[in-house]
């Protein structure tokens, strides 16, 4: 049985035990009314007013809690579960590409998908592959810019053959050089579409405007693809540096005991060498602090604008972060229903849809912006209507209605942050990577409905100005409705048609 298939029999089970419950309050209210009612309204409004009469206890939802251990000095978050026969281990690494200099961006980057495809010490790739497909295992190996994770889900049955293998997978692989050059390859087609894929051309251009030669900033190129950059020496240094022991933190859920759990993790960990030491410290970004337009030409069908200026909120327990959260949502997080949605979409049909972006780091600046496509025709009055939207969250509070659909939404969602214990466990061992509390959930949202229309104003005054946005316009140049120096101060980032200038007189973005 898979954990897929699994979690869909139990979604059924609770289902049926709604449906059977309501069918059961209906039959004790059918039950009170007369054997012979004298006719069918009478009928209806006792029962009406049977349903209303009775009362319930109240409802209490209590969150679960995993258990907190430590083997060989690493923090292990454990949640027992027996409903299923099924066991997941799950693996948390600090550190990534942001640690590493520049020359390293092609290992870190394959370092995942290797680790899945590249084999172990003593297994070739295709006789991992025949473990992994005879005991039906779930494995995962990813990153993100900051850190590395990986997880294997398999039958309880099966779990100390699988969790021996998802060890050696990370603990002692192979790279094998076949997968190295696969991996290298696909890389490279995946690359060479980028530049012809508007969107990814789009976002990673403007990643690089704003932050230059910083890790987010970094742009994979052919350069960086060299077989050198992925030579088994600059694996090893980046396996070495990352997948280690000293930066790891373990999660355990699922039909195990703790002692069962401890022993095979005394047993994964034993002998594994100590991290190498060759990570860096996180580098502070310095993001673009003024005003610009930059443009790139396609002759595509859609324009793709993005905008965005740094952010010095940072993630944290105060009421202006809380605030910020509110504020995103209602100008374009939350979708149909947010502003941008309903300017840009739905009152001037100028784009299928808008979204706003405020990033928030418990360490460094973010951004505050927003983004869309259009036709290239509607490409000028989308920009500015999109910095007009965003003014009016300056220019007056949102509504209470406004404040208050965010908020109901934050809290009705809470339960679903709890559906499974390995949800719970991974949160937690996310919230310690970022150096939150442990019950930063639970002050998330009382936060959250602590905010007021007032506040949400008051942060927007305080942290976004439409004047300050740097705008990336990607599209066909011939075809805008106007000069993107209309905007501002414009720099064409690739050779193109010319970039019209703006007529005389002609209007320009409110700054």
């Amino acid at each position: 049985m898979s954990a897929a298939g699994a979690g869909n029999r139990a979604a059924h089970r609770n289902r049926r035990g709604f449906a059977r419950g309501l069918l059961g309050v209906l039959a004790v209210a059918a039950a009170a009314l007369p054997a012979h009612p004298p006719d069918r309204a009478h009928a209806q409004e006792t029962l009406r007013e049977r349903i209303a009469a009775m009362r319930f206890p109240e409802i209490r939802f209590t969150p679960l809690e995993p258990e907190s251990h430590t083997v060989r000095d690493v923090p292990v978050y454990f949640f027992h579960d027996s409903e299923l026969p099924l066991v997941t281990f799950y693996a948390t690494f600090d550190g990534g590409v942001r640690n590493l200099t520049r020359d390293h961006l092609a290992a870190a980057s394959a370092l995942p998908n290797l680790l899945r495809t590249g084999g172990t010490a003593a297994l070739p790739p295709d006789s991992v592959d025949e473990r992994i497909e005879l005991m039906g295992l779930a494995m995962s190996f990813g990153q993100g810019g900051g850190g590395a994770t990986s997880s294997v889900n398999t039958l309880t049955d099966h779990m100390d053959e699988a969790v021996r293998l998802w060890a050696a997978m990370l603990r002692s692989p192979r790279f094998d050089s076949a997968q190295v050059e696969r991996w290298r390859g696909s890389e490279l087609e995946r690359v060479r579409r980028g530049r012809d894929d508007p969107g990814t051309l789009a976002f990673g251009r403007f990643n690089h405007i704003m932050y230059g030669d910083h890790p987010v900033g970094w742009e994979m190129n052919d350069a960086d693809l060299e077989p050198s950059s992925l030579a088994p020496n600059r694996l090893r240094h980046v396996h070495g540096a990352i997948i280690c022991p000293d930066d790891m933190v373990l999660g355990v859920t699922g039909d195990v005991t703790w002692p069962q759990a401890s022993a095979l993790l005394e047993e994964v960990l034993d002998g594994w060498p100590p991290c190498s030491g060759a990570l860096l410290d996180d580098p502070v970004p310095v993001i673009r602090d003024e005003p610009g337009v930059f443009v790139i030409h396609r002759e595509i069908e859609q324009s793709v604008i993005v905008m965005a200026h740094g952010s010095r909120l940072r993630q944290g327990d105060t009421p202006e972060y809380f605030a910020s959260r509110v504020a995103n949502s209602i100008l374009g997080a939350s979708g149909f229903s947010s502003r941008l949605v309903g300017e840009v979409r739905t009152r001037e049909g100028l784009a299928y849809g808008a979204s706003s972006l405020w990033t928030t780091s418990s360490r460094n600046d973010g951004l505050v912006g927003a983004l869309t496509r259009t036709r290239p025709e509607t490409t000028l009055e989308a920009t500015r209507l999109i910095l007009a939207t965003i003014g009016s969250m300056r220019a007056a509070p949102p509504t209470e209605e406004e404040v208050a659909r965010t908020i109901d939404e934050t809290v009705n969602g809470f339960v679903f942050n709890f559906r499974t214990p390995l949800q719970v466990i991974s949160r937690g061992m996310a919230y310690r990577a970022l150096g939150l509390p442990e019950d930063w959930l639970e002050r998330y949202v009382r936060g959250i409905q602590g905010v007021t229309p007032r506040a949400v104003q008051e942060v927007f005054r305080r942290e976004v100005d439409p004047g300050r946005m740097t705008i990336l316009l990607v599209g066909d140049t011939t075809r805008f409705d106007g000069s993107p120096s209309e905007l501002g101060t414009v720099t064409v980032l690739e050779s193109g048609p010319p970039v019209p200038s703006p007529p005389r007189g002609s209007p320009r973005s409110p700054r």
